[in-house]
């Protein structure tokens, strides 16, 4: 499980009294949907290397791992029969059959982490989103990024060189399937230019950050500037 931050803001250098005066904030769930070979995975890794505020969500799969994924950092790795228990139970936010194999999100973790002030990104498909968004709606942040065209998407997954032609043709169908739903998201952002992109997410990120219902500590804080006192001392 990833550690939880602390739940106040960052002091500014340029205000001495910043630390007392901190703001606490609920955190956020920044959900980055695409289909495969838009770039979201980039996105994701230069999201998550830049802004210590943001920590990737840690799903269950019962996909084995790949060479240098870590149990617990990448993913919970569990077997079929785990992951339907679980499903069962209700520990999941959202789950999802995909390609045969399955990807849930841990309820128990997600909410004490938003409680916290902690930002949680989620690299999810549209099913995903509509179940995380059904039960968590103000702390979800929805942005479904686009390829500038699909000629150039078919060109990004055929220059992988990693999947045959019926993979990539499977690839494109379902591609133009998730496009479909593009109008169930927050932002929508096209990716023909991936720092340019980049500094999009960034600035949707920041925003969403400053929302009034996210920081909690603004009544206590605006009830303090409210009181009377002694201006001349």
């Amino acid at each position: 499980m990833d550690s939880q931050p602390d739940s106040r803001t960052a002091p500014s250098a340029s205000t001495p009294d910043a630390a007392k005066d901190a703001l606490e904030r609920r955190g956020l769930m920044l959900i980055l949907s695409s289909p495969s070979g838009t770039g979201k995975t980039t996105i994701a890794r230069m999201l998550l290397e830049e802004d210590a505020m943001i920590c990737n969500s840690v799903s269950c799969t019962t996909r084995p791992p790949r060479p240098g994924e870590i149990d617990g950092k990448d993913y919970h790795f569990v077997s079929q029969d785990q992951f339907d228990r679980m499903a069962e139970q209700g520990d999941f936010l959202e789950w999802a059959h995909v390609f045969g194999k399955s990807y849930g999100t841990p309820k128990a973790q997600v909410k004490a982490g938003l409680k916290a002030g902690q930002d949680y990104l989620f690299d999810i498909d549209w099913q995903g989103t509509q179940q995380l968004y059904q039960k968590l709606e103000r702390d979800v942040v929805r942005v479904f990024l686009l390829p500038p065209s699909i000629d150039e998407l078919r060109r990004r997954l055929t220059g992988r060189g990693t999947d045959s032609a019926e993979v990539i043709a499977a690839r494109m169908d379902r591609a133009r399937s998730e496009i479909s739903h593009w109008d169930g998201y927050d932002y929508v952002v096209v990716n023909d230019d991936i720092a340019a992109c980049f500094a999009k997410v960034k600035q949707i990120l920041a925003a969403e950050r400053l929302r009034r219902a996210r920081q909690t500590g603004l009544i206590g804080f605006v009830r303090e500037l409210m009181e009377p006192g002694d201006e001349l001392g």
